[in-house]
């Protein structure tokens, strides 16, 4: 894609298979993370804080640049950065592969469970898959310069939710009202839901604000929190939370390439306009949980547009201003146009490539079979199914031996993915980096280190600077740049 760093954060779901475990999730958690970061020795544990929540050794940097640690209990893997979406898609990929790996080596297989879904259906929670795209700082982060981007995201969801039995309880959050943060319950949002049967997306219901800096109980749309990773005077991080986690490769390239090519589009003033809608976070809700897949909007002008319409606006956009660029553009811009005309149709036809569709097909033909009411307790587990990272159990899979299921990278790709950073962006530095230090390769120290060196971890690691002890810090603020041969440089001691 033109221009575009793209990265996604897994959070995943743990099922423990047992009546009475002797161990909590948590438990399991950290001995997964143990195993992948000291038997198999697949990347470098942090040596230093990163933050009050974690201490040195919660996680670390693995060799393909990417990070695995522990958030709030669950396992969490973030990919390296990614210029190209057939990257993104192997890297994401690649998370799954090390820990079900890690589970299969520990003789867990059929005692644990790892599900790449985002709710838990017996204690309300939720856990995210977040989006990181990289822009100029010149991108326009205003309420205004940013209504198209809410507006496409609300509406994505009908080609990008991974769908969920039932629904949510109202959430208890506070959000912004002019110039006061109030209780969300106390203006009537969201009181009075009924249950529900299904709904194409699992994240809908947990967004309470259309802007929001801060992550938890006050998800929002657009997270404002301004950490670019980056050069912070040349590029600003958009980073997304309100998107579902996708098992169909189709739809996590869709997702991605969807969502660059409007952010190009509003880079370059060529969004669509006046579609701005009049209340985004209960749209994104009706939305996920209409029954009767209508998907209608109402926008700040009183019209009231379907959300296939509008994301047909859309691609029209950038049809006529981004085809052509490059052939990864192409691809996404056919494949939003297929999808949005079989959305219009019977939605069998998405089975494969969108998740909603593919777990609305899978748990109608059990309801068929079994002659069952959406109250049976069956199709929350067939829900979880899923999405569960082990090929022999997961529904997901299933189809994708049955030959539903359209592939964009290959097996061996996903594992080459899971051992080597993609060799075109900051990651490969970095992977580099991890690689040399897990070699032993440390650079010898100084004779005589200073007092303030003696306390210093052997390492600090973090996405675009590091610092061996006994050396200069090593800044990386380029994304798009390698850094490969200044890394190996710098830890032989060479100056560039």
């Amino acid at each position: 894609m033109l221009n575009r760093i793209f990265g996604l954060e897994t959070e995943y779901g743990l099922l423990v298979h047992q009546d009475r475990p002797d161990h909590s999730p948590a438990w399991f958690a950290h001995k997964l993370r143990d195993h992948i970061f000291n038997v198999q020795r697949r990347g470098l544990l942090d040596l230093h804080h990163r933050g009050h929540d974690e201490p040195p050794g919660n996680g670390g940097f693995l060799t393909n640049a990417g990070r695995m640690y522990l958030d709030m209990g669950h396992l969490e893997y973030a990919s390296p950065e990614c210029n190209s979406l057939t990257d993104v898609v192997a890297s994401d990929r690649a998370g799954d592969l090390v820990l079900q790996q890690a589970i299969d080596e520990l003789g867990w297989a059929d005692d644990l469970s790892l599900i790449k879904n985002n709710i838990d259906h017996e204690t309300d929670a939720t856990f995210g898959s977040h989006e990181n795209y990289l822009v100029t700082r010149r991108f326009p982060f205003t309420r205004r310069g940013l209504g198209p981007l809410v507006t496409f995201l609300v509406t994505r969801q009908i080609f990008t939710g991974s769908g969920r039995v039932g629904s949510a309880s109202p959430q208890d959050a506070w959000i912004q009202v002019d110039r006061l943060i109030v209780p969300r319950a106390s203006l009537g949002h969201g009181s009075d839901r009924a249950p529900l049967p299904y709904q194409i997306s699992q994240r809908a219901d947990h967004i309470v604000n259309d802007f929001f800096e801060w992550v938890q109980q006050n998800r929002a749309i657009v997270n404002t929190r301004d950490e670019p990773l980056a050069d912070p005077n040349q590029y600003r991080r958009i980073h997304l939370l309100l998107g579902d986690s996708n098992m169909a490769e189709y739809a996590t390239a869709l997702k991605l390439g969807t969502t660059g090519l409007v952010l190009q589009l509003i880079e370059e003033g060529h969004a669509p306009r006046d579609l701005d809608l009049n209340e985004p976070v209960e749209s994104l809700q009706e939305i996920s949980q209409d029954q009767d897949r209508q998907w209608l909007v109402q926008l700040q002008s009183g019209k009231t547009i379907s959300a296939i319409d509008i994301q047909e606006q859309f691609l029209a956009a950038a049809q006529t201003h981004c085809r052509g660029q490059d052939e990864e553009t192409d691809w996404v811009l056919n494949q939003w146009e297929a999808v949005l005309r079989d959305l219009r149709g019977d939605y069998t036809k998405l089975v494969g490539r969108i998740d909603w569709a593919s777990k609305l097909w899978l748990l109608e033909s059990y309801r068929e079979a079994e002659q069952a009411g959406w109250q049976d307790p069956m199709l929350k587990s067939l829900d979880l199914e899923y999405h569960n990272l082990n090929q022999g159990k997961s529904l997901y899979y299933g189809l994708l031996e049955e030959g539903r299921v359209p592939r964009l990278i290959t097996d061996s790709a996903v594992a080459i993915a899971a051992d080597h950073a993609p060799k075109n962006t900051r990651a490969f530095g970095r992977g580099e980096l991890v690689k040399h230090l897990l070699a032993g390769g440390s650079p010898s120290e100084p004779d005589e280190l200073r007092p303030d060196e003696r306390f210093f971890p052997a390492y600090v690691i973090n996405w675009s600077i590091f610092q061996v002890r006994g050396r200069a810090p090593f800044p990386m603020p380029d994304p798009f740049r390698t850094y490969v041969q200044d890394v190996r440089s710098h830890l032989q001691g060479v100056t560039t």
